[in-house]
């Protein structure tokens, strides 16, 4: 049996105490062994026997990491990432991996140039409601897609105190934060579009960062309408995909992060199984027989991400989330700025052809 990845975990914020501390403690395949915090020992809370360091230069002279998690706010990313692969390290950044599309290829160079893994943190692509349209597109349930709509959607009128997300400052705002996710899903389901025509907005009267986006990706056949805003009281479906034989239509949100904030660890029975009356209802013709029911959510799990990551690092299996993918969502929000900001449809030049999983 292979040892254990050892990983040292760049910051204790929500992102780290959340979507990846739980999940680096409870797979027997990663060893969670330093955590970087400036000034406080919260992590020592939940997890005593990890050592707490003060500098990424501290926790990268331990020549036993093998893995570098980087969960800091987005400006830190490029540096982060740059110190930790050429100090030999395998690297993980949480998304939407870089500021600009310029800084993602400088990772995307250095990896190369290391022979080391760099990967995204897309933890959306391992939420019950993906993987579920996943599995409707791959069994071909709709038919040809003609469009799908995704939101991502909350309510949140006053501002969050303290949340660098809100500053103004590169790499702030709902388009690289939740636009991200969105983004990553819609490329990963269809690849790379023809074009892209973006409305972003701020909504909220203290808003100084966009707070709104509407997203339109054309593949010719296939419309793309992703969407996000802060004002959103009553959601309304959070996926819609219609094809030429049905629809399926999805509400709701996947319980893992309720589970996670709330203190509950990913080792439990059932973790990441959707309640039956949450699935979706999918509304198709299949061999001439109309079928309107719902359809079984597959279970979503974070840890997916890191097992899939794991048999990359041990067994060098080709890596599901590539560095590539986080340049395509940086290059896709850089276009939607320009769209947005030219009131127009923008050719989507510049993106990576890659394969996505």
């Amino acid at each position: 049996m292979n040892s254990p990845i050892k990983v040292g975990l760049v910051g204790y914020g929500i992102a780290a105490q959340v979507m990846h501390a739980p999940f680096l403690a409870t797979l027997s395949q990663y060893q969670l062994k330093s955590i970087l915090e400036r000034n406080k020992n919260l992590s020592q809370e939940k997890y005593p026997y990890v050592k707490v360091v003060r500098s990424l230069e501290e926790m990268l002279a331990d020549a036993a990491l093998d893995l570098i998690v980087i969960t800091t706010p987005n400006d830190t990313h490029l540096e982060y990432a740059s110190k930790s692969l050429i100090a030999g390290k395998n690297v993980v950044v949480e998304k939407p991996f870089t500021n600009t599309s310029q800084d993602a290829l400088t990772l995307i160079d250095l990896a190369r140039q290391t022979n080391l893994v760099l990967s995204i943190f897309q933890n959306r692509r391992y939420v019950n409601d993906f993987l579920t349209m996943k599995k409707i597109l791959a069994e071909d349930l709709l038919g040809p897609i003609v469009e799908f709509e995704a939101h991502y959607d909350r309510y949140r009128p006053a501002p969050k105190p303290n949340a660098w997300r809100e500053e103004n400052k590169p790499g702030s705002g709902i388009l690289f934060d939740l636009g991200a996710h969105l983004i990553d899903q819609a490329l990963t389901l269809f690849g790379i579009p023809k074009t892209i025509t973006a409305d972003i907005r701020k909504q909220r009267p203290h808003s100084i960062v966009d707070d709104y986006f509407d997203l339109r990706l054309d593949y010719g056949f296939t419309k793309v309408i992703l969407e996000s805003g802060m004002l959103v009281r009553e959601s309304g479906p959070r996926y819609m995909i219609h094809g030429v034989n049905g629809s399926y239509i999805k509400c709701g949100e996947d319980p893992q992060e309720a589970l996670l904030k709330a203190g509950v660890m990913p080792n439990i029975p059932k973790w990441g199984e959707e309640p039956e009356e949450q699935w979706g209802l999918l509304h198709t013709e299949i061999n001439g027989k109309i079928i309107k029911e719902k359809f079984p959510s597959l279970p979503g799990n974070y840890g997916f991400y890191y097992l899939d990551l794991y048999e990359t690092l041990v067994n060098k299996a080709t890596l599901k989330v590539k560095p590539e993918h986080g340049y395509n969502t940086i290059r896709i929000i850089e276009l939607a700025f320009e769209s947005a900001a030219k009131k127009c449809t923008v050719d989507c030049v510049g993106l990576i052809p890659s394969d996505y999983q």
